[in-house]
């Protein structure tokens, strides 16, 4: 599975056009992360996103706090590390998806699977999109989180096509993108090549979840 988070400050095209384009290449899953702008202004733009998202078939998810998450009505809500998911799955409800960011096994191995639906482990490689964040896992690190984490695990942090096998045979359920679309000249062809490699990988390394 491919998760498409987004920074419009990033985008060399307009936003929408941006997400259409990953979309209609194939991209099924996009969380916005805009968190530096006023909720108010995270909920219009959310809600000027699901109707696209509708259309493909895809699911629309915030990162940030459960509340925006119910305000827009979105498949979910993508929490940062050490946030209360208790809280957020009692305010959603059992039908809606929950994800969480992690670094560290032992963040992995405090998951409840009965509040949190997937994680996202990172940085897998150093990244542009948030130099300094913190020193990459790399492919031994994120096996071992896969490993200690009771959802599936979406590596996040540097990765381009080039680097999607190895993140599989790690064990990743999928990847998570943000720069390597949203900086895109072509961001509908650089989204549409992530989505074969992934699926191509998954065959290989993984074909009992295709």
């Amino acid at each position: 599975m491919l998760l498409l988070v987004t920074d419009r400050r990033q985008a060399r095209a307009p936003f929408a056009a941006v997400i259409a384009a990953a979309l209609e290449a194939g991209c099924r899953w996009v969380s916005l992360r805009e968190k530096d702008l006023p909720e108010d202004e995270q909920v219009l733009l959310a809600r000027s996103l699901l109707p696209l998202a509708r259309r493909h078939g895809a699911k629309l998810m915030v990162h940030g706090e459960a509340a925006l998450a119910k305000r827009v009505g979105t498949d979910g809500v993508h929490l940062p590390s050490g946030a209360d998911a208790k809280a957020a799955r009692m305010l959603l409800g059992p039908e809606k998806l929950i994800g969480v960011s992690i670094h560290t096994v032992t963040e992995a191995e405090a998951i409840d699977p009965h509040r949190v639906d997937y994680a996202l482990a990172g940085p897998a490689f150093e990244t542009p999109s948030k130099p300094g964040y913190g020193p990459e896992i790399g492919r031994k690190g994120l096996s071992e989180i896969v490993r200690a984490a009771p959802v599936p695990v979406l590596a996040i942090g540097g990765i381009n096509a080039a680097r999607i096998g190895e993140l599989i045979a790690a064990g990743a359920a999928g990847v998570a993108v943000m720069g390597g679309v949203m900086r895109a000249a072509e961001p509908g062809q650089e989204a549409a090549g992530l989505v074969a490699t992934l699926r191509g990988a998954i065959a290989i390394h993984a074909p009992g979840r295709c």
